[in-house]
């Protein structure tokens, strides 16, 4: 079964795993247990004949977290899954630790940049890889089967141990990692770092203070409900605008995580933002220099704009692009051996190393090392980024109908892309993770951009909109 066939047959996992409110379905306390029982018997199936199957699991701060962790762990416990819990530690930690100790797989519990109400869970095989649509799609089927089967819960003895605070030698292994890849001296740089109130809260500071960086942290006090809460990536804003305030302590740069923080964004000493589009092209040309850049290629991504594509030409370097998703991202990058990736929102995969998924203290790690390479600052490194007028507007649905069965919404695309004439770009999705669909407008001309945006958000709207 292909890849695309597979992701439009799941009905529970999306782009990034099994996301929801948390305490309704499918993260209610029994269906979570259950997932916990399929997941086991799939990791069952999978591995050696008469082989242990360990598993760890790593989760962010929202206060469903930890029972959403538990429930899991006993439902793998049933299936005699040996569980061992890495407490708070970031996505990009949990598949780090699932590929360097072993690990049969690697769960994190985590919405990532979703408001604290919302939950996910996200499933990594032993390489460090996440689950392809496939074997989600196995799992889903086990999930269901069991559902309907309405078997009493088993009883586990002994009883599994609570996820947290879990074992600190993980969580330590995976920022000593991180250091121990860093081969320039950021010690003469200063940051203003925002953690999200999520994950980063864990490792960032001590992270960039083994490494000698000079970080004020923001946004590092997690109460369980604040996570993702006016900060981190989706309020970018944020941090750029402490730097202005606090322009007399000379900051080199801004940094803001995501929740699970596998993505960073940036700003510049004059607090003017620097998305993922920016980062792959100052990691490109770093990259080029180095050597490193394989098949001079960089893979993005449908929403990365025309400006990254032009600016990466002019370096002699090809853009292609993926569907949004960084496991899409990377799927593209495995088939084309780059080693560059990533998404205009963040996240940005190295692969000239040994990492297999996007990780926001790795991209700070890295911004900051060509920064100290090239000796420029951040400004002086992306100047050259025209970015073309892009406009993203959401528009909540009630279901995810295709597009192409809405002929409203077709006629409006069809005549949006005439409008540009090949001067623009029109991309219309669905999110992965959230009942929205996504329309992205890029054009020479910031009026016709609103106008066309507007166009098919209004037809879409009066079709599918709650």
């Amino acid at each position: 079964m292909t890849s695309t066939m597979a992701q439009q047959q799941r009905q529970l996992f999306g782009t990034d795993g099994i996301r929801a409110v948390a305490g309704e379905f499918p993260l209610t306390r029994e269906s979570v247990f259950l997932i916990g029982v399929a997941l086991g018997r799939d990791l069952r199936k999978n591995g050696a004949a008469g082989e242990t199957v360990g598993i760890v699991i790593g989760q962010d701060t929202r206060e469903s977290s930890s029972w959403i962790a538990d429930r899991l762990t006993l439902g793998l416990a049933t299936q005699g899954i040996d569980v061992h819990s890495a407490g708070i530690l970031t996505t990009p930690g949990v598949a780090y630790l699932a590929r360097s100790r072993g690990y049969s797989a690697g769960i994190v519990i985590s919405a990532s940049h979703n408001p604290w109400m919302d939950n996910g869970i996200k499933v990594f095989s032993g390489d460090g890889y996440k689950f392809p649509d496939a074997r989600e799609l196995e799992v889903e089927k086990e999930i269901f089967a069991l559902i309907q089967d309405k078997r009493p819960e088993p009883v586990v003895e002994p009883a599994p141990a609570p996820s947290l605070p879990g074992e600190e030698s993980l969580r330590r292994d995976y920022i000593d990692w991180l250091a121990a890849g860093v081969s320039a001296d950021l010690s003469k740089l200063k940051v203003l770092a925002d953690c999200a109130n999520g994950a980063a809260a864990a490792e960032a500071p001590e992270l960039f203070r083994k490494l000698g960086v000079a970080v004020t942290i923001l946004h590092a006090s997690p109460t369980g409900k604040n996570i993702n809460d006016g900060c981190g990536a989706l309020h970018a804003a944020n941090v750029a605008k402490g730097l202005v305030e606090r322009k007399g302590e000379n900051f080199d740069l801004g940094v803001t995580f995501d929740g699970d923080a596998d993505r960073a964004l940036f700003c510049d000493a004059e607090g003017r933002g620097v998305n993922g589009d920016a980062v792959l092209l100052l990691a490109a040309r770093d990259m080029q220099a180095r050597g490193t850049l394989a098949n001079a290629t960089v893979v993005a991504t449908t929403m990365s704009n025309m400006g990254l594509e032009i600016a990466l030409k002019r370096s002699g370097i090809r853009m292609l692009r993926a569907n949004v998703g960084d496991k899409y991202v990377l799927e593209d990058m495995q088939k084309t051996g780059a080693t560059l990736g990533g998404e205009q929102s963040g996240h940005i995969l190295f692969r000239d190393g040994d990492a297999t998924t996007g990780d926001g203290l790795a991209t700070a790690l890295r911004v900051m090392e060509v920064m100290v390479r090239s000796r420029k600052p951040l400004a002086d490194l992306v100047g050259d980024l025209k970015v073309f007028p892009q406009v993203i507007k959401n528009i909540r649905v009630r279901e995810k109908t295709p597009f192409v069965q809405v002929p409203q919404i077709q006629r409006a695309i069809a005549e949006a892309e005439g409008s540009l004439n090949g001067n623009g770009r029109v991309v219309v999705r669905y999110s992965g993770t959230e009942a929205l669909a996504r329309v992205m407008v890029e054009a020479e001309n910031e009026d016709t951009m609103k106008t066309l945006a507007d166009s098919i958000a209004g037809a879409i709207q009066a079709a599918l909109g709650v």
